[in-house]
C-alpha cells in the first residue's frame, strides 16, 4: 500500500513491570502487500514491588514475524510458543543477562506483520469515496493490537506512546494520541512525517492509526471532525454538539483529561458505531442518516472516563467499561433533553437486551454479566449483554440509593479513585459498599450472585417512566392484535405525532412478539413506507421484521443493507435472519461470500460462523 509506518515509540507501565516500546518504523516494500514491516523497542524495568522472571520477557503476537531481537545493542534469543486458534502466538524473549531491581534494559525487535492482519483493513482507492487514494484503519479491541505489534495486549497494563508516521505528501495519519506537528520526511521528498504523543496512560488496544486522504472541519474549541472530502462537510453539520456533550459530561463525571476531543467518520465497512480511542474517537457513516448519532456520540465522549480513565482488566468484566458508560450516556442525554427522555432510552435499552437473550438464549453462559470466558474469543461473546444488563443494575442501584442526584456522587467517586488503573467488578463492588456505608441494609438485599452470574435477563426489572412508550405500545398492540379485516384501519396518521427514537422502540416491540402476517407488513409499508426511510436504526428493525414475516419483496433490500455497511450491530441479525428463511438461505451465502473479502476481519469471521461458512 505504500504506506510508511516510523519512529514510533510506545511507553507501557503496569503493576509487574515498566515497558517501553520506541523506534516502531513500517514500510512496505511492495505496494500490493499490505504489511508493516516493524522495528520496535522495549525498555523493561525491574520492579521493586513484584518479583518478577528477570532473564525472559513474554509478548503477545498474532500472524506477525519476528526477524531479529537485541537487548541493549546485544543480540537476544527469541522464540514463539505454541500458536492458539484466536489469542495468537506467545513470544519468549531471553535477555543475554539478569536484570537487577531498577535497572532499565532496551529491547529492538524488528518484525512484520501479516497482510491479513485482524487488527487492519486496507482499501485499495476504488473502495473509498474518493477513489483516488488508498486508506488504512485499525481496530484493536478487544486483542487484537497484538496483530499489529509485540505486546502486553491485555487491559491490565496501560501504557503511553510517542509516534512518528510517514505517510506520502497527499495523505494524513491520525493516531489515538495529540497531534504534535508534521515536517518533511528526511528520507523521501515525496513522503511527510506526522507526530503523535499519548501522555495518558491507556491499554494497548486503545492504539489506533488511521491513513488517507482526509480533511477537518473545526466545531468545537477542541474538537475537528475527519472524514473524506465527499463527507467532511455534512459529518461536521451532525457532529455540531459534541461540545455541548463533552461539558455535560465533564459535569457529571469530573474533568477531561485527553486535551483533544476529535472525531473521525471511517468508511462503511467499520465494524462498530463508535469505538472510543482517545483523542480520536471512530464512527460509522450510518450515523450521518441516522437519529441514533446524539446517543452514539454521548456514548463514545463517556468512554474518556468510564473504559479510557476506569478500565476493566480481563473482558470478563467488560460490564465495567460499558454499562458505566452507557449510564453516562443516558444522563447526558437527560440532561440535554429532559428525563422522560433518558428513560425512554432506557426502556430501550432493556427491549434491546431482552432481544439479545432471545437470540443467544436465556441458559447462554454468555449472557452473564461476568462470563467465564477462560476459552472463549471476546469477539465472539460480544453482544449488548455488558451494555445494557450492566446498566440496568446502574439504574436499578440508583433508584434503590436515592435517586439521580445521590448516584451520580458516587460515579464521579468511583472515577477519581480508580483512574488511571485497571480493576475487576470486586473492586467496584467494595468501593460502591464503602460509598453507601450508610445503606449497607440496602445493598445486602440485593441478589448480586444472579445479577452478576447467573444467564438470562436480570432478577428485577428497573421502574421506568412510560410517558414517551405509551404511544409505541398502544400502536404495536394493534398491529399484534389486528385482523385481516382491521387492516383497514391503520393510516399515516398512525405516526404523525411519533419522533424517530418513538418508531425505532414501536419496531422494537415488534420484533420480540412472534413473526407478523405477510399480509400485515405489506400493510404496514402500504401506509408508512418504511422502505422510504433512510435512518439505519429504523430501517434495520424494519427489514428484520419483514424477513421474519418472510416477505419476499423485502430480501434483496435486506441483503443491500447487510453489505452495504459492516457495522456488526446491524450486518450480523439481518444476516442470520436470512440464513433463517429458507427461500433465501443459499442466496445469503452466496452473497456473503461474495461481500466476504471486502468485510473488515472480524465482522468475516463472525458473519462466517452464523452461516456455517467458518474458514
Amino acid at each position: 500500500m505504500g504506506i510508511n509506518h516510523r519512529k514510533a515509540a510506545f511507553v507501557a507501565f503496569s503493576r509487574v513491570c515498566f515497558i517501553t516500546l520506541a523506534a516502531f518504523s513500517a514500510s512496505c516494500a511492495d505496494k500490493h502487500v499490505n504489511l508493516f514491516s516493524v522495528t520496535a523497542m522495549l525498555i523493561i524495568t525491574l520492579s521493586n514491588k513484584y518479583v518478577i522472571f528477570a532473564s525472559l520477557q513474554v509478548l503477545d503476537t498474532k500472524d506477525l514475524q519476528v526477524f531479529k531481537v537485541t537487548v541493549n545493542g546485544q543480540d537476544a534469543k527469541f522464540v514463539f510458543g505454541e500458536k492458539h486458534s484466536f489469542k495468537g502466538t506467545p513470544l519468549e524473549i531471553t535477555l543475554p543477562f539478569e536484570l537487577s531491581r531498577g535497572q532499565e534494559a532496551i529491547v529492538e525487535i524488528s518484525f512484520e506483520s501479516s497482510p491479513k492482519s485482524s487488527a487492519l483493513q486496507w482499501f485499495t482507492p476504488e473502495q473509498t469515496s474518493g477513489k483516488k487514494h488508498p486508506f488504512l484503519f485499525s481496530q484493536c479491541q478487544a486483542t487484537h493490537c497484538r496483530a499489529i505489534l509485540p505486546c502486553q495486549d491485555t487491559p491490565a497494563v496501560k501504557l503511553t506512546y510517542y509516534a512518528e508516521i510517514s505517510v506520502p505528501k497527499e495523505l494524513v495519519a491520525l493516531m489515538s494520541a495529540n497531534r504534535d506537528g508534521e515536517m518533511p520526511d528526511p528520507e523521501d521528498s515525496s513522503r511527510k512525517i506526522y507526530c503523535f504523543s499519548q501522555n495518558v496512560p491507556i491499554p494497548c488496544y486503545l492504539i489506533a492509526l488511521v491513513v488517507g486522504a482526509l480533511e477537518s472541519r473545526k466545531i468545537g474549541p477542541r474538537t475537528l471532525v475527519w472524514a473524506e472530502k465527499e463527507l467532511v462537510d455534512k459529518s461536521a453539520y451532525e457532529f455540531a454538539e459534541a461540545e455541548a456533550m463533552l461539558k455535560t459530561a465533564e459535569d457529571l463525571a469530573g474533568p477531561y483529561v485527553w486535551g483533544q476531543y476529535d472525531l473521525l467518520v471511517l468508511p462503511p465497512s467499520f465494524p462498530y458505531g463508535g469505538m472510543e480511542n482517545p483523542c480520536l474517537t471512530f464512527v460509522t457513516p450510518t450515523l450521518l442518516v441516522s437519529s441514533t448519532l446524539t446517543k452514539v456520540i454521548a456514548h463514545e465522549i463517556s468512554h474518556s472516563w468510564t473504559g479510557n480513565l476506569v478500565t476493566n482488566k480481563t473482558w470478563e468484566h467488560f460490564w465495567l467499561n460499558e454499562g458505566h458508560t452507557v449510564y453516562l450516556e443516558r444522563r447526558i442525554g437527560g440532561r440535554l433533553f429532559g428525563e422522560q427522555f433518558r428513560h425512554f432510552q432506557a426502556l430501550g435499552g432493556w427491549r434491546e437486551l431482552q432481544n439479545t437473550i432471545n437470540t443467544l438464549g436465556d441458559k447462554n453462559p454468555v449472557t452473564n454479566l461476568v462470563p467465564n470466558l477462560s476459552e472463549v474469543d471476546p469477539d465472539v461473546a460480544y453482544s449488548s449483554v455488558p451494555y445494557e444488563k450492566g446498566f440496568a443494575l446502574l439504574f436499578y442501584l440508583e433508584q434503590l440509593l436515592g435517586g439521580p442526584d445521590v448516584f451520580i456522587g458516587f460515579l464521579k467517586a468511583y472515577i477519581q479513585q480508580f483512574a488511571y488503573k485497571s480493576i475487576v467488578t470486586e473492586d467496584w463492588k467494595k468501593f460502591l459498599y464503602s460509598y453507601f456505608k450508610d445503606k449497607v441494609d440496602v445493598l445486602d438485599k440485593v441478589d448480586w450472585n444472579s445479577w452478576f452470574h447467573a444467564p438470562g435477563m436480570p432478577p428485577v426489572k428497573p421502574t421506568y417512566d412510560m410517558t414517551l412508550a405509551n404511544a409505541c405500545v398502544a400502536l404495536s398492540q394493534r398491529w399484534i392484535k389486528a385482523k385481516e379485516s382491521d387492516l383497514g384501519s391503520f393510516s399515516s396518521a398512525d405516526l404523525k405525532e411519533m419522533s424517530s427514537h418513538q418508531l425505532i422502540e414501536f419496531l422494537a416491540l415488534l420484533l420480540l412478539e412472534a413473526p407478523l402476517p405477510v399480509s400485515h407488513v405489506q400493510r404496514m409499508q402500504q401506509v408508512y413506507d418504511f422502505n422510504a426511510i433512510n435512518n439505519s436504526e429504523i430501517r434495520f428493525r424494519w427489514l428484520r421484521l419483514c424477513i421474519k414475516s418472510k416477505w419476499e419483496e423485502a430480501i434483496p433490500l435486506a441483503l443491500k443493507m447487510a453489505t452495504d455497511q459492516g457495522r456488526l450491530k446491524f450486518t450480523r441479525p439481518l444476516f442470520r435472519d436470512l440464513y433463517g428463511f429458507d427461500k433465501c438461505r443459499d442466496l445469503a451465502v452466496k452473497t456473503f461470500l461474495e461481500h466476504r473479502a471486502s468485510m473488515h476481519p472480524v465482522t468475516s469471521m463472525l458473519v462466517g460462523k452464523d452461516l456455517k461458512q467458518d474458514q
